[in-house]
């Protein structure tokens, strides 16, 4: 349970004053000899590494085991006197991984699982100044030699198959996806509580949503300190709803009292993922009466929504895939995998995460998922994710391995771990999907044995049963992928689909692979900027073959090609250019080239998935965020910053999107979506040009989508003539080479569109041209804000439009200009305080770059 506020409760962060040392494993040194170790700064919640990293004493790509020894961490801290009625808590949400806690010397606990949280009762305990000390013992030699029962499967991704007995993350210890440093340390926050009055000792809020009425039910265990006894209690709710109160029953128990009731909230406003409408939380006050005085716990936020796996109450995950319902309206679920924004030190400040969470919204994601080859996440994340409307898909942690449920020891381990996850996560509206693993059934199956092996007791008794226990309100995935005669079938239950991207498949696998839900997806060595590149080679990128480069580039287990050999075959593909002779003749013009396909290719993927003829429900990238400097999975790059994907995705992901698709001799189709709350009322165009600048056919339509809506058109039946327009059948040299989609608030509005789409059917405007060749302009103007704006504006089409100015973000960039058109774009600043000097405007079809000082006024080229 997270610590529950009370306002007669004092709650103290020890997070200052710490320091880390490491130390010979099995016991060389105790807790009575350790000022034999050098000790250097440190912070918690952290880890060994990160105290090393800030220390200037170790970095990624150093060779150090942080498994293969002991550390230490240890810190001082006053007393903090209680009166007879008071109780002083410790409380440590999480250790990585077999530790040891120390208070003045004497042993506190022991703990074999990072997953595990821990309360103590240290009142008296205290002195005037007080030791805190944790051990955090090497895991290493623990893994070595033979355990029983024996695995009945092995993994080539593990680097210790051992690893299935200890409640630890896979970070750091799977090389091939996941390589090191593993987290060893206090990764999660301690604090001492200063308890008075009253002790929570358990509180469950379960909102839910029933027709228009919202219900709230809770349950809350206490104890009262001292003579103070509870008398009554009552609930308190306050949100966009408005205020509603209910009083709540009170009863004895052998151990305390026990607080239950309902609070209904009639024509309550519900909660949604940000992309279908607004996130609406309200907060929870209990109070509690005792002796004349009343206590205040803060129950944290809660919000009222229904999901559920499909519209018919029997939908089955594992044959028809996850076709999610929210409040009853169907969700298209797009977003990624949740890399933590300091995978190596775990301590992300509230900033760092917020600004991350803020990307996952602009970009028009509506979920992120935990694999359980990581770690479950601290409260500001589900808090934070509560807050912003994004969906969360929960793995237990659990991937890959042969999990000995049948030892006792374990059963009773990750039976106490799942109620802690779901006590915290159970009533939160964000969270979505629960899944029992990752790849588990996926490893069985692939080895030629039974996949019923993978499922077992664990994932397809134990966790169910003790979600119903908990009464969440969220879909159970047993396994990642499962479903179908093998479980990594992508046409039935759930894919991990890599067809498009680690297999070298097609863009036309897409539709052929028929993906019901893709919880992993589009693998790609995704290009970074320059300024990272420049931060991996001071000197100048002097081949992308070079170990700093390719230590940030994916490679699966056991093969002889890794993921840049991946992007590179569908630059060849789908640009019609030879990577490895581009590489050695213009390194430049092959980055930039590779920054845009890898972005082309996913947009294209989520197109097909997003029609009204597709059965997929939706996909998750792999990954949000890198680990490391380089081209890794990432969408963003390690600092948080976008790739050129990033801005591709963006578009197509966009909550009010119009994008098409070539649908062959069936011609190009326009789909439009509104997934909000609002209607959309405007117009559909569409322009066809010649030589990537002639206008040579135009239709306008208007267009109102209802919300949670979408629309399909035929480019050619909008035109009212057949003009070949994807240059299917062939009969003639194509008509057109460029064929733009566009939703428009009127139709003089053209400089900026709502949404806009680009299809090239015959091939993308590749060859370099000088800026007055393309009649580009660039210019800044005036704002009635201040924000600094850059007018573009071209005769001929611009492919691949980057704008890059230091210190400021643009508001679009990997974008295409219209022939004959304008955009206007706009620098937001990346911190305050900064001054925006100039802006440079690159393009892939255009020769060298535009230089527009902020003075300019005019900026013709």
């Amino acid at each position: 349970m997270a610590p529950v506020r009370l306002d007669c409760h004092e709650i103290h962060r020890l997070a200052d004053g710490w320091e880390a040392a490491a130390a010979p494993p099995a016991g060389a040194v105790d807790v009575d000899r350790l000022a034999e170790l050098d000790w250097v700064p440190a912070q918690v919640p952290g880890t060994a590494a990160g105290a090393l990293r800030s220390a200037g004493l170790w970095k990624q790509g150093y060779d150090r085991d942080f498994d293969e020894e002991d550390w230490w961490f240890r810190t001082t801290f006053p007393d903090l006197p209680s009166g007879p009625a008071e109780e002083i808590v410790l409380r440590l949400d999480g250790i990585a991984t077999l530790s040891q806690v120390f208070l003045n010397g004497e042993l506190l606990l022991e703990s074999e699982s990072m997953f595990e949280q821990h309360a103590v009762d240290v009142g008296s305990r205290l002195r005037d100044t007080n030791q805190l000390v944790v051990r955090c013992r090497a895991l290493a030699p623990e893994l070595r030699g033979s355990r029983s029962p024996r695995a009945r499967w092995r993994t080539k991704l593990v680097t210790e198959g051992n690893l299935r007995f200890f409640r630890t993350t896979l970070y750091g210890r799977a090389p091939a996806f996941m390589p090191g440093p593993p987290p060893v340390g206090p990764w999660r926050p301690i604090r001492l509580e200063r308890r008075s009055r009253l002790a929570v000792d358990s509180l469950v809020l379960r909102p839910r949503l029933d027709g228009t009425t919202g219900r709230l039910q809770v349950f809350v265990e206490l104890r009262g300190l001292g003579e103070a006894a509870p008398r009554s209690a009552a609930a308190e709710l306050t949100g966009p709803s408005g205020t509603f109160g209910a009083p709540l029953e009170l009863a004895a128990t052998e151990v305390g009292f026990r607080v239950s009731g309902e609070l209904l909230v009639p024509d309550v406003s519900p909660w949604w993922p940000h992309t279908h409408g607004s996130p609406a939380l309200h907060e929870v006050v209990l109070a509690v009466e005792t002796g004349g005085e009343t206590v205040q716990i803060d129950a944290g936020r809660v919000g009222f929504r229904v999901v559920t796996a499909g519209a018919a109450p029997d939908h089955e995950v594992e044959s028809d895939g996850l076709d999610l319902h929210v409040n009853g309206v169907p969700v298209f679920v797009r977003g990624a995998l949740w890399m933590p924004p300091d995978p190596i030190g775990f301590a992300p400040s509230d900033e760092e995460l917020r600004a991350c969470l803020t990307r996952v919204c602009d970009a028009g994601m509506n979920m992120l998922r935990l694999p359980g080859n990581a770690c479950y996440e601290d409260e500001p994340f589900y808090d934070l994710c509560d807050e912003l409307g994004i969906l969360v898909w929960q793995d237990f942690m659990f991937a890959n391995l042969d999990y000995p449920i049948a030892d006792e020891g374990f059963r009773e381990a990750v039976t106490a771990e799942a109620r802690a996850v779901l006590a915290r996560l159970a009533g939160r509206p964000a969270l979505a999907v629960l899944c029992g693993n990752s790849e588990v059934e996926q490893q069985v199956s692939m080895l030629g044995l039974d996949p019923a092996l993978g499922r077992g007791e664990l994932f397809g008794e134990l966790l169910p049963a003790l979600i119903d226990e908990a009464a969440a309100d969220a879909v159970y995935v047993p396994s990642t992928p499962c479903g179908g005669d093998l479980p990594f079938r992508p046409q039935s239950g759930i894919a991990n689909y890599y067809g498009v991207g680690g297999f070298f498949r097609p863009l036309s696998d897409v539709r052929l692979a028929d993906v019901r839900f893709a919880a992993e997806c589009l693998p790609f060595a995704n290009v970074p900027e320059d300024d990272v590149i420049e931060e991996l080679f001071p000197e100048g990128l002097p081949s992308v073959d070079d170990a700093r480069w390719k230590s940030g580039v994916q490679r699966d287990a056991g093969v002889s090609w890794d993921f840049d050999d991946v992007r590179d075959w569908y630059l060849g593909e789908l640009f019609g250019v030879d990577p490895l002779g581009l590489r050695r003749s213009d390194s430049g013009r092959y980055l930039n080239l590779s920054r845009a396909v890898t972005g082309e290719v996913m947009a294209e993927v989520f197109g097909e998935w997003r029609r009204d003829a597709s059965r997929c429900g939706g996909g998750l990238i792999l990954w949000l965020r890198d680990r490391v400097p380089g081209a890794g999975f990432g969408v963003l790059d390690h600092r948080g910053e976008p790739k050129s994907a990033y801005h591709h995705l963006r578009r197509i992901l966009a909550p009010l999107a119009v994008w098409t698709t070539d649908e062959g001799l069936g011609g190009i189709d326009v789909h439009t979506a509104n997934d909000g709350p609002d209607a959309f009322s405007g117009v559909l165009r569409v322009a066809l040009y010649r030589d990537f600048e002639v206008l040579v056919g135009e239709a306008v339509e208007e267009i109102l989508l209802a919300p949670h809506s979408s629309a399909r058109r035929g480019v050619e039946e909008m035109l009212g003539r057949f003009v070949d327009v994807s240059w299917a059948y062939r009969f003639g040299p194509p008509g057109q080479d460029a064929i733009v989609a566009s939703l428009e608030h009127a139709p003089d509005a053209r400089a900026e569109p709502v949404s806009r789409s680009v299809r090239f059917p015959v091939g993308r405007p590749l060859t370099v041209e000088a800026a007055h060749r393309l009649c580009l302009e660039a210019a800044f103007v005036s704002d009635s804000d201040g924000t600094p704006v850059l007018r573009l504006a071209s005769e001929r089409l611009v492919y691949g439009v980057r704008v890059q100015a230091p210190g400021f973000e643009p508001s679009d960039d990997c974008f295409c200009l219209e022939p004959g058109g304008e955009r206007l774009i706009r620098l937001r600043p990346r911190a305050s305080g900064a001054v925006l000097k100039a802006a440079e405007v690159v393009a892939l079809n255009l020769s060298g770059r535009i230089h527009v000082p902020v003075s300019e006024t005019g900026g013709k080229q």
